[in-house]
């Protein structure tokens, strides 16, 4: 195979062997083991510099050999040139390209189809620049009237405009306009093709530009309008979902151009709502919560909804062969198989507000039509509020009260649609909850596990009401049915079940709290019995019901009564996984909310908690440099679990984690983990610094300064925003250790004030928690070395006071109210300018409950009240809101 100045031809052996490689790599009789010989084959075959053209020629022009030896060469080129394009000789990627476009309008769909996918990889990899041929052959080809040019060339185009749509619209060098434009009006024209094809593939190409908004669409919307109008009631339902998917995008992106025309939209998409192709009204029922959300007015949507809300409810009736229902049948007795078990994903710890997580209400997550209507319907119900009882109630009482055995899915919609406008309608569902309620409760022992698994989570979403109840008789006897309901359900059989009801328990538990205390020897009975008998997926759910529960009763869990009822199964549970068993994730995250409950409880099941969580870092640091004598695959997901659980017991131990750290190399794993590449595994090492700062600072003491200039770093990077959660933490753990060594951080006090200053001056750009955490650390370091940070004031008063009046009274606002005293007394002159948010900022406090620190805040007022005469003290009081200026009178100024 040698490369020639003449034009390229194959030579008549190369070409026989890689056909009859192909052969043997598409034959269905190869062993895998031959399959693997053929591949290190033709992966040899690839180190020839003209390898890829003959599997260009063996694509488009042998003619003699079968379509899927052909298919095959393509689907192979297409792979190399991924990785090989940009370093092939130039006449090479010259040759391939010029044997592609003929193809464009192969005999072979099959053909045209692996053609077009290659096009749109050499477009992807070089732009159209790159190829100035293609565009002139693309539109040739769509203006032919030959269908297979047409469909072959609109077959690439497609898979260009949903890969690089943005190659379409741009400066193309020689064109007087951009791709685009050319392309437009022949992909109009086609939405009134004869072939179902043409008209699927243009309008799938065109609404890929929705979002990019080209100004060559902008100024065609009307015309493309009336393309969708005209397609909206097409025979193939693969157009009419496009047509659906077309405007639910538009309505997301720019909903005023369809504002004309809404009403008209509004029928349509209610029509299609009801379309015998689920796939077509799913695409339609996204309509629904796109046009709450896109802030139109609502009156438009408000006249059809006596006419939705029906639709949706029906659409919430389980389809006779939705896959749930197959599933429910499963016996719970029957091990998981690996593929029933969902990747889960631990978030690594952040310290501060705004880290709230999306509570993920549904219980299944494969998205359908009836999980798509109920969302629409509680959108609906958040938008609508009451307005949508008259139509639903009734439909919904009817249907529950059918109990016939045929009507159970009816029942069951009905049950779930009560779940939906649980919070939207809250209002006036208020004077019929407890009945509700009632209703609801035996349904838990419904004879249909997917009636006894929608009334757990349906009951889940009224737990704010049943825990509100507990006051008096009548309310404490509905929640204790609802509980023991409950735990009833989570020994039930059925894995759906178990699932739904150990989901819904959680939510229960959060709510009630201390509540629960009363009844823990019972609830503690039924999460270890469902510890016990659980398969593998829904043992998570158990871990994260116990985790809760400890959350919630906190150190009331700690009575040995309790803890022989709960630390045995966990402790056997937890001797039986190896340290490279996925399953000890969910587990190490149960131990973290338990140790943090137990407090020193916990002391008595610290040491070996303590040792294997060090053990199994230790063992994946080396696994990340030499997997083979680590004996596992790295996973930084065991680093950042056992950093966490880590962090749960210094929080739960305090100091009497001490001898555990000290006996320990915890320090210097530590350190290598605040400097990982990983960003979650920084984020949790910074948050376990913050604790052990608290707790033990002086094991951090001699790698101190690198502990310290490791975190200022995670302030300084340009890319702050894509790390906003780590530069959170360390920040927060630089504070910590300020006020634990002191003078010791005298040496990264001005660089830390050079990194914090810009964080409060963009306050805006950035998240809640980084900006409380900076204001903090800030008046830590200040209160620690005041003289270092005084001289520079002005610079930072008033963005740092704006944030410090944000913050919650809590020990850590005393802190940094301290270094504002401090730094006065050094500098009185540096705040003069801010005088106004200073004040603002001491008006932020509920109650400063320190003594000391209320007299030191006293005496800084009156300094400057003293200091300034001649009325300018009148005047910058003048300037403060009333309420502020009542907060101030407690200090007599």
């Amino acid at each position: 195979m040698a490369e020639s100045s003449a034009p390229w031809q194959p030579r008549e052996e190369g070409f026989r062997e890689i056909c009859g490689l192909l052969e043997q790599q598409i034959s269905h009789s190869s062993s895998s083991a031959d399959k693997s010989q053929i591949l290190q084959q033709l992966l040899h075959y690839s180190q020839y510099p003209d390898f890829n053209n003959y599997l260009a020629f063996i694509l488009a022009r042998a003619e003699g050999k079968s379509v899927e030896i052909r298919q095959a060469a393509g689907l192979l080129l297409k792979n190399n040139l991924r990785t090989a394009y940009k370093s092939m000789a130039p006449v090479n990627q010259q040759y391939i390209k010029s044997e592609l476009l003929p193809c464009l309008g192969a005999a072979d769909r099959h053909i045209r189809s692996t053609v077009g996918t290659i096009i749109s990889v050499v477009v992807q990899l070089e732009g159209v620049l790159g190829w100035p041929e293609l565009l002139q052959a693309l539109v040739n080809c769509l203006d032919s009237n030959d269908i297979n040019l047409m469909e072959g060339a609109m077959d690439a185009l497609s898979k260009i405009c949903e890969d690089i749509p943005q190659v379409l619209d741009s400066d193309v060098s020689g064109l007087a306009e951009r791709p685009i434009s050319i392309l437009l009006p022949r992909l109009y024209k086609f939405f009134q093709s004869p072939h179902a094809s043409l008209r699927k593939l243009s309008l799938g190409s065109v609404n890929q530009y929705i979002m990019l908004m080209p100004t060559a669409l902008y100024v065609s919307m009307e015309q493309y309008l009336q393309g969708l109008f005209v397609l909206a009631h097409d025979p193939v339902s693969e157009v009419r979902k496009l047509v659906c998917a077309a405007f639910v995008q538009l309505i997301e992106v720019r909903p005023s151009f369809l504002e004309p025309h809404l009403s008209n939209i509004i029928e349509y998409m209610l029509q299609v709502n009801k379309d015998t192709d689920d796939e077509v009204a799913l695409e339609a029922c996204e309509f629904w919560s796109a046009y709450c959300d896109a802030q139109l007015p609502l009156g438009n949507l408000r006249e059809f909804l006596p006419r939705l809300v029906p639709v949706l409810l029906s659409n919430m009736v389980y389809a006779d062969d939705d896959e749930s229902i197959v599933d429910a049948e499963e016996d719970g007795s029957l091990p998981d198989r690996d593929q029933d078990l969902k990747p889960r994903f631990h978030s690594s710890r952040f310290h501060g507000s705004d880290n709230a997580e999306d509570d993920d209400d549904d219980i299944v997550n494969v998205w359908n039509l009836r999980k798509c209507s109920a969302a629409a319907l509680d959108i609906l119900s958040n938008v609508f509020g009451d307005e949508i009882l008259p139509t639903l109630m009734p439909i919904v009482q009817v249907n529950l009260s059918n109990t016939d055995d045929t009507a159970w899915k009816d029942r069951e919609a009905a049950v779930l649609a009560l779940g939906a406008i649980a919070e939207g309608c809250i209002h006036g569902l208020y004077p019929h909850l407890s009945e509700i309620v009632t209703f609801l409760i035996p349904l838990l022992d419904d004879k249909f596990p997917l009636i006894r698994s929608i009334s757990c989570w349906t009951l889940s979403r009224f737990s704010k009401f049943i825990v509100q109840g507990i006051g008096h008789q009548k309310g404490y006897e509905q929640f204790d049915k609802v509980l023991m309901g409950l735990l009833r359900r989570i020994l039930d059989p059925n894995k759906r079940v178990q699932e739904a009801a150990c989901s819904a328990f959680a939510t229960l538990e959060e709510e009630a709290a201390e509540e629960l205390a009363p009844r823990l020897e019972i609830i503690l009975q039924h999460l270890m019995c469902a510890f016990g008998k659980y398969q593998r997926r829904n043992l998570r759910i158990v871990y994260d019901a116990i985790g809760t529960l400890a959350d919630a009763v906190g150190e009331e869990l700690n009575q040995s009564k309790y803890l022989d009822i709960l630390m045995p199964p966990l402790i056997a549970k937890w001797q039986q996984l190896s340290n490279s068993d996925k399953d000890i994730f969910p587990l190490l995250e149960c131990f973290t909310s338990v140790a943090q409950a137990l407090g020193n409880g916990f002391s008595q099941f610290a040491e070996p908690v303590f040792q294997r969580c060090i053990s199994i870092i230790q063992t994946q640091e080396l696994a990340k440099v030499d997997s083979v004598s680590a004996g596992v695959q790295y996973d930084k997901e065991f680093v950042v679990c056992c950093l966490d659980l880590l962090s749960g017991l210094a929080e739960g131990l305090g100091s009497g984690i001490e001898s555990l750290v000290s006996h320990s190399n915890l320090r210097e794993l530590l350190l290598q983990c605040c400097m990982d590449y990983a960003s979650d595994v920084r984020q949790s090492a910074f948050a376990l610094l913050g604790d052990l700062a608290k707790v033990c600072p002086v094991h951090l003491q001699p790698r101190l300064s690198e502990f310290l200039d490791v975190a200022v770093k995670q302030l300084s990077t340009p890319n702050l925003k894509d790390t906003l959660s780590v530069a959170n933490n360390a920040c927060w753990a630089i504070g910590e250790l300020a006020v634990k060594v002191r003078q010791e951080i005298t040496p990264v006090v001005l660089t830390v004030i050079s990194c914090l200053v810009p964080i409060l001056q963009h306050a805006e750009e950035l998240n809640k928690s980084l900006i409380e955490n900076s204001a903090i650390t800030l008046g830590r370091v200040a209160w620690v070395c005041p003289e270092l940070v005084a001289p520079h004031m002005e610079h930072f008063m008033e963005p740092w006071c704006s944030a410090l009046s944000m913050i919650r009274d809590d020990v850590e606002k005393e802190e940094a109210f301290r270094g504002l005293c401090a730094m006065v007394k050094v500098n009185p002159s540096g705040a003069l300018g801010s005088l106004v948010f200073m004040c603002k900022a001491i008006a932020s406090w509920h109650e400063i409950r320190s003594e000391d620190l209320h007299n030191d805040v006293s005496q800084v007022l009156h300094g400057y009240k003293q200091m300034l005469i001649n009325g300018v003290w009148d005047q910058c009081m003048s300037a403060l809101e009333p309420p502020v200026k009542d907060k101030l009178s407690k200090y007599l100024v």
